[in-house]
């Protein structure tokens, strides 16, 4: 990194944004906007209620390692893909009106089946417009909530939650004026809209090994109110040795079908032993599932119940969705100087 900004590798576009258009695997258009966000606004803890929170619960341990890279780095490039609920498509959709306006920064086909990405500056007046409507979508949540959620994490909760820790580390090394403008303060992000139609939320099932599967599904029916037909309930289906068995779960934990049976998965294999892990595909799932093993299929979130669990439940149990495959993840493009 200090080579690179010692030969003037990079070519830096002060008080500005990048408009994104990523063409993706499937041939679906994603946009975002690369900026930055204050970290001093952001809370990674349970139970927060910051204007931008994590989606899904953050695993404390992932934290330290990323630190030691973090601390003496000049420079940050994030895989951060951060959301907002803008069901107009305001915000994002007056780029892409303007972007012939806009200067081009990279237009090119990515590696790995990963679909075509292009890059436009905003500056100037596009730049002012595009401040102007995040301001009011920030007041429009402020007058639902006396604590808003603005902006939530989709991708990348560790790395931005490093980035916190970080800075919170550094402040105390800083005067309040030096605290007010340090380039650390601030994490570089793409905010897309979560109602973009590329941005598709995958379910992410549950497999419990090492356990009788009769006995913990036993364990289900006596831990929630459990009904086999759908009056409405939490629909989970559960499946171990060509078995298969559809419930409803009429008093859950949490607001989603997968926060309820991760809470009564925990709880049963603090109890009686067993391990879990986490699948995409049903397919997946029922092949693992046999004597000694459990799976629990979910359906995936509802991108609409999304800021209305967080704000309900707090952050996500750990894995309830996917945003996308893999090849369709943000790539590392876009630098900041965090020195």
């Amino acid at each position: 990194m200090e080579k690179y900004l010692a030969d003037g590798l990079f070519e830096e576009f002060r008080d500005s944004y990048i408009y994104v258009e990523r063409v993706q695997s499937d041939g679906k258009l994603r946009r975002g906007i690369v900026g930055v966000v204050d970290l001093e606004a952001y809370d990674y803890s349970v139970g927060s209620l910051s204007p931008i929170r994590a989606t899904e619960g953050t695993i404390l341990e992932r934290i330290p390692p990323r630190q030691k890279i973090r601390r003496d780095a000049a420079l940050e490039l994030p895989h951060i893909l951060m959301l907002i609920d803008d069901k107009e498509d305001v915000l994002i959709n007056s780029l892409t009106n303007e972007k012939e306006s806009f200067r081009k920064l990279y237009d090119f086909k990515l590696m790995k089946n990963s679909g075509h990405i292009k890059g436009y500056l905003v500056s100037g007046e596009a730049k002012a417009k595009l401040n102007t409507n995040l301001d009011l979508i920030e007041k429009a949540k402020y007058k639902e909530s006396e604590n808003p959620l603005v902006f939530s994490v989709g991708d990348g909760n560790h790395s931005l939650a490093t980035a916190k820790k970080c800075w919170v580390e550094l402040k105390q090394s800083l005067s309040e004026e030096e605290a007010k403008n340090h380039p650390a303060r601030y994490a570089l992000v793409e905010l897309v809209n979560l109602y973009e139609e590329a941005l598709v939320f995958e379910a992410i099932h549950r497999v419990v090994f090492d356990v009788e599967p009769e006995k913990m599904l036993n364990a289900l029916n006596t831990s929630y109110d459990i009904s086999k037909t759908d009056n409405g309930g939490q629909k989970v289906i559960c499946t171990y040795n060509n078995t298969e068995k559809t419930v409803y779960i009429n008093n859950g934990k949490s607001n989603l079908a997968v926060g309820s049976i991760q809470a009564f998965i925990d709880d049963y294999i603090k109890e009686n032993g067993g391990r879990v892990d986490y699948i995409h595909g049903e397919d997946v799932v029922r092949k693992l599932s046999n004597d000694k093993a459990v799976g629990f299929i979910v359906d995936a979130m509802d991108k609409n119940d999304l800021y209305s669990t967080v704000i309900k439940d707090g952050s996500l149990p750990r894995k309830t969705f996917s945003m996308g495959e893999a090849a369709d993840k943000r790539f590392y493009l876009e630098a900041k100087k965090i020195k």
